[in-house]
């Protein structure tokens, strides 16, 4: 398995050609700026390896402590952390709902002190989500793609492991030796005295 490390090196390599490829496709700056920035956040923070003690997870300081029942739940490696999409929907899904958790706290304290804060949020949340449609599927792309490059980093990493695995495994075939069969040698003459 990829290192820590390599994963932030390959996070870090491909960030600009990311950022490029999604303006020259997308012919908008402020795109290819969400998309890197979704590549960026999921390559160092928020990857496949928060099922596990790991660098991404680490990284989270204080707030680490969101990801435990995430761990705990899901195995290391299984096709719910590393899946193709399902992997960054899954993660995605546990962040929202625990920042709903922690906007229903906050809320509940906004809405004791003035009913009206708590009523203009919840009537902005709304029109972020519709306004904003575009930059929210270009972040989730961004972040599939952080998750993909990671993905892909472990599958190349196990594979060229195993192929060197087997060449040093592999014991060289003996070769057998021909022998040309004696031709029975003349009795023995025995001395007998």
């Amino acid at each position: 398995m990829t290192s820590g490390k390599n994963h932030d090196r390959i996070t870090w390599l491909c960030l600009p050609w990311i950022f490029i490829g999604t303006i020259i496709a997308s012919k908008d700056l402020l795109t290819g700026f969400v998309v890197a920035s979704g590549f960026l956040f999921s390559g160092l923070m928020f990857g496949p390896d928060l099922d596990i003690y790991s660098v991404q997870f680490k990284r989270w300081g204080y707030f680490k402590f969101i990801w435990l029942p995430y761990q705990k739940y899901l195995p290391h490696r299984s096709f719910f952390s590393h899946g193709f999409i399902i992997g960054t929907v899954i993660r995605s899904l546990y962040l929202c709902f625990i920042l709903l958790l922690v906007g229903l706290i906050l809320g509940a304290i906004a809405l004791m002190i003035s009913p009206e804060i708590w009523q203009d949020t919840v009537n902005n949340l709304a029109v972020i989500g519709q306004v904003y449609l575009k930059e929210i599927i270009a972040l989730f792309i961004g972040l599939e793609l952080g998750a993909m490059s990671h993905y892909l980093a472990d599958i190349i990493d196990s594979w060229l492991k195993k192929r060197q695995k087997k060449k040093t495994t592999r014991k060289p075939k003996r070769r057998i030796k021909k022998t040309t069969a004696k031709k029975p040698s003349a009795k023995r003459k025995v001395n007998r005295r």
